[in-house]
C-alpha cells in the first residue's frame, strides 16, 4: 500500500507543474456572485465529477452540510463501495469561507493541515443544483438536491462549463439510486 501511496504522490508532483502551467493560461474561473450559506446547506447528490483518487469506488455518493456555531460548516461526504448496495464509506471534514462578500470561495479540510479549494461556479436559484469547481480546474462536480438532474438542466451546465474553459473530457456520471 506505501508503495502505491508513494507512487501517486510522485505522478501527482511530476504532472503537478504541467497542469499549473496549463491552467494558467486560462481567464480566471468565475464563482456566483452571491450564496446564502444557510440555503446551502442540507444533502447535496453527486451527479458527475472529475474522478479523484479518494473517491475511487465511489456510488451514490453525497455531500450533507452543516452551519457550525464557530460559522465554519460541518462536511459529510457519504458514498457505497462499489455498488448502490455496497458497504457505506464516510469522510468528514469541515470548510470555511474564504470570501465574505460572496460565500462563493470556500476551503474544505478532509486532514489537517491538508485543505482544498471548494469554488462554487455554477448554483439554481432555488438552489436545487450547485456545481463546484477549482481555480486550476483540476475538480468538477454536479450537485443535486435529488439522486437524479433532467438532461436539459445538465447540458445547459455543461455548456456553461464549456464557456468556463473547463475540458469536460474526464467528466463521469456518478450511478445513484432510483428515485
Amino acid at each position: 500500500m506505501r508503495s502505491i501511496l508513494g507512487f501517486c504522490i510522485i505522478a501527482t508532483a511530476a504532472l503537478f507543474p504541467q497542469i499549473i502551467r496549463a491552467a494558467d493560461n486560462l481567464p480566471p474561473l468565475r464563482t456566483v456572485p452571491k450564496v446564502e450559506l444557510e440555503r446551502y446547506m442540507g444533502k447535496w447528490y453527486e451527479i458527475a465529477s472529475f474522478p479523484q483518487w479518494f473517491q475511487k469506488g465511489c456510488t451514490a455518493s453525497t455531500a450533507t452540510y452543516s452551519l457550525r456555531n464557530d460559522g465554519k460548516v460541518n462536511v459529510l461526504n457519504e458514498c457505497r463501495d462499489k455498488t448502490l448496495d455496497g458497504k457505506m464509506r464516510q469522510a468528514k471534514g469541515k470548510a470555511w469561507v474564504v470570501d465574505k462578500q460572496t460565500n462563493s470561495k470556500l476551503k474544505v479540510s478532509f486532514f489537517w493541515p491538508f485543505s482544498g479549494d471548494y469554488w462554487i461556479i455554477d448554483l439554481a436559484p432555488g438552489y436545487e443544483y450547485a456545481v463546484i469547481g477549482h481555480p486550476k480546474r483540476t475538480y468538477l462536480w454536479i450537485l443535486s438536491r435529488k439522486p437524479h438532474m433532467d438532461t436539459g438542466t445538465y447540458e445547459a451546465i455543461l455548456q456553461r462549463l464549456k464557456a468556463q474553459n473547463y475540458d469536460l473530457g474526464p467528466l463521469k456520471k456518478t450511478l445513484q439510486p432510483p428515485e
